[in-house]
């Protein structure tokens, strides 16, 4: 069980995908955690329960950051949790595992909301405005033996995405899978994707994968 207060996105199924990528992948188990874009805190917690040895958790939104701290309260984690742009509030630290469902969705302008409810989702034109900047900060909190696990949907580029973490130095491919249909928001934006040629115009669902991006040892 989660809380949410109005206005923090809510977890879907990207969520539950990454959250189960991250029981199933070997990494450090009582190392450090890293969760950007943490929305609820979900993956936050869920690391937590699994033993991670210390957890930070990581939004822009004073609400989701409000939203996590009360679930983590409620759930017992010792989980720290920040409020700030991607990883500039942990500059200098380092981390075994970084966890990130950020907003991923192609808009229809590259300009990205600073309020309201499309933050949670608007990711400029191509969908990529938080992805991209992801792919270049994340190596710089890894330790040299460190693993990101980042949900992302195939209509925002998951080529990028692996070429972009390659060059930064990882080791890249994709561990789970999954269609789902459009919610609201891609409904509403289907015309506007498919003259893009983002979809088929009678396309109504979705893939999406969980990257994992890996450190050299």
């Amino acid at each position: 069980m989660l809380l949410r207060i109005p206005g923090v996105y809510p977890p879907q199924d990207d969520t539950w995908l990454l959250a189960a990528a991250l029981a199933e992948q070997p990494w450090n188990i009582h190392g450090r955690v890293l969760d950007l874009c943490t929305g609820t805190g979900a993956l936050a917690v869920r690391a937590a329960a699994l033993g991670a040895g210390d957890v930070t958790a990581i939004d822009i939104s004073r609400r989701a950051v409000l939203t996590s701290r009360l679930n983590a309260r409620m759930h017992r984690r010792p989980i720290r949790v920040l409020q700030g742009d991607l990883t500039a509030p942990v500059t200098g630290e380092r981390f075994d595992l970084v966890v990130s469902n950020p907003p991923y969705v192609p808009a229809q302008r590259d300009r990205i909301p600073a309020t309201g409810r499309a933050r949670a989702w608007d990711a400029g034109t191509d969908g990529r405005a938080l992805l991209d900047r992801i792919c270049r900060q994340v190596p710089d909190v890894l330790v040299p033996t460190g693993t990101l696990l980042l949900a992302q949907s195939v209509l925002s580029g998951v080529e990028k995405t692996h070429v972009m973490l390659e060059e930064q130095g990882l080791q890249v491919d994709v561990v789970a899978r999954r269609t789902i249909p459009f919610g609201p928001v891609l409904t509403a934006r289907r015309r506007m994707l498919a003259s893009r040629g983002v979809i088929d115009a009678d396309q109504s669902s979705e893939e999406i994968v969980v990257i994992r991006g890996r450190q050299h040892s």
